[in-house]
């Protein structure tokens, strides 16, 4: 990472004759990118580190077609020679979901979706003329290859860890019907493929899009579906109806002739459901294949969102063995699967996390259990060996950046949580009142402090139980 770091410095200075203050690493999400904000004088740059060089390719170049329409998107200053690391505009950190997760469903935020779905068909429509597909990273069209490889990716990455029994001909012949179905569409312009609230810079009450290099040319009901339908952004029905009309209102306003608007919302459905499919596959592939918790945590609202369309939508087709295996999927008995169960005020459960070092003391239960968790964080790399962080602790951004991005506490960790959480789970199921977790390093200042602090931030987010954090050593702490 170090050099990767250097190597963002030294583009930066061939662009803008200087060297940047400082440079920090994102927390990374779900794509193998990583970002980083550049900090010069007064002014904030964002920096793309991805080995996909022909991604990189696609998104400076819809970037700056789209730049040069007018269109809201960042402004890309360069790109290094092996299409690796690109820097771009810094729009900020406030997305479209941060306004809604702060402010709730009110008029303002429902007034920034309006401007999301105005620029959204601007964007649709306007940028797709001139626009050379060829740069696209996969297909040129979502067409029926396209829409086939969503519900499969469903099938293989979720419905088949289910291990339900189901006629594999009947739905493939299924699937083939509502791909088919689908790509009769009228109106096919540009597709974001990932439109959604996180994807929606808001800035000065103005809203801006990032993270379109998965696009192509196809439905314009795709991206709608995408925005309004998201899990996390909790619409209510009212909000969807009168958001998906509104944006029907703005893209005639750009076409050639009025959408019929029958057929488009019939589509439009059939798109809400491959998306909700679409992202249901996402999330098991992350959380059931890669185990992150994040995307695991993630697959009970989905399946929510996916039983509210199916009980109150419909698509104009039939496909029998695929709607039985629908109910199925969103019958009780699957969704409690994945259900996580959180505390209460009335909750007993008290989880007490410590630090400490293994050159002191090893902390002792006061609690009839006689002890908890003992995880030893000695094997990954200690920050207390280099000299800028010793006087630093795991609670101290610098020596929180060494762990994340130079050591593979990231993976320790999500290890931990997988372990950890069967037991609370167990615990607030069954009314116990305590449980201990313990991290120790050598000195008990960087490592062990870094781990219990992230494991009490994973148990308060994910259950919302009761933790009481000590770090034992902190007393020896250097000042």
């Amino acid at each position: 990472m170090e050099a990767v770091i250097a190597n963002i410095s030294a583009l930066f200075q061939s662009l803008f004759g200087k060297s940047p203050n400082r440079i920090e690493k994102i927390p990374q999400s779900g794509s193998d990118r990583i970002y980083f904000r550049i900090y010069s004088g007064d002014s904030s740059y964002i920096a793309t580190y991805n080995l996909h060089q022909k991604e990189t390719q696609t998104f400076i170049y819809f970037s700056e077609h789209f730049k040069k329409a007018g269109l809201p998107v960042p402004a890309i200053y360069g790109v290094n020679d092996n299409n690796t690391i690109y820097i771009q505009e810094d729009l900020g950190i406030n997305s479209l979901l941060n306004e809604l997760e702060k402010k709730g469903h009110n008029d303002y935020t429902y007034a920034l979706f309006c401007k999301s779905l105005q620029q959204l068909a601007k964007v649709q429509i306007l940028g797709d003329k001139g626009l050379n597909y060829d740069y696209c990273l996969t297909a040129r069209e979502f067409g029926k290859q396209a829409i086939l490889s969503d519900l499969l990716y469903f099938k293989y990455y979720f419905l088949d860890t289910l291990q339900l029994p189901y006629d594999k001909q009947a739905m493939l012949d299924d699937f083939d019907a509502l791909s088919t179905y689908l790509t009769r569409t009228e109106n096919k312009f540009f597709m974001f493929r990932d439109f959604q609230s996180r994807n929606i810079i808001v800035r000065n009450d103005e809203v801006h899009f990032i993270d379109f290099q998965g696009g192509m040319k196809g439905a314009l009901q795709y991206d709608v579906a995408s925005l309004l339908w998201q899990a996390k952004a909790e619409l209510n029905e009212e909000w969807k109806n009168q958001l998906l009309e509104y944006y029907m209102d703005q893209a005639d306003t750009l076409l050639d002739k009025p959408i019929d608007r029958i057929t488009f919302v019939s589509q439009y459905n059939g798109y809400v459901l491959i998306r909700l499919l679409q992202v249901l596959g996402a999330y098991g592939f992350r959380g059931l294949f890669e185990r992150k918790a994040h995307f695991l945590a993630s697959i009970p609202l989905a399946l929510q969102n996916l039983k509210f369309f199916i009980d109150h939508k419909r698509v104009g087709i039939i496909t029998p063995e695929f709607d039985r295996m629908l109910q199925w999927v969103v019958s009780d008995e699957i969704r409690n699967r994945f259900h996580v169960p959180q505390a209460n005020e009335q909750t007993p459960l008290i989880i007490e996390i410590n630090s400490f070092s293994y050159k002191k003391a090893i902390p002792q239960d006061a609690s009839e259990n006689g002890g908890g968790f003992m995880f030893d964080m000695r094997g990954i790399l200690n920050p207390g060996r280099f000299e800028e962080y010793k006087k630093l602790t795991g609670r101290d951004k610098p020596v929180q950046d060494f762990l994340e991005q130079q050591t593979k506490m990231p993976k320790f960790l999500n290890s931990v949580w997988d372990l950890i959480d069967i037991t609370v789970e167990d615990y607030l199921q069954r009314g116990f009142g305590n449980l201990m977790i313990n991290f120790g390093c050598t000195g008990g200042q960087h490592r062990s402090v870094y781990a219990a602090e992230q494991t009490a931030r994973h148990l308060r987010n994910k259950y919302k139980v009761k933790v009481k954090l000590n770090h034992t050593n902190s007393s020896n702490w250097v000042q």
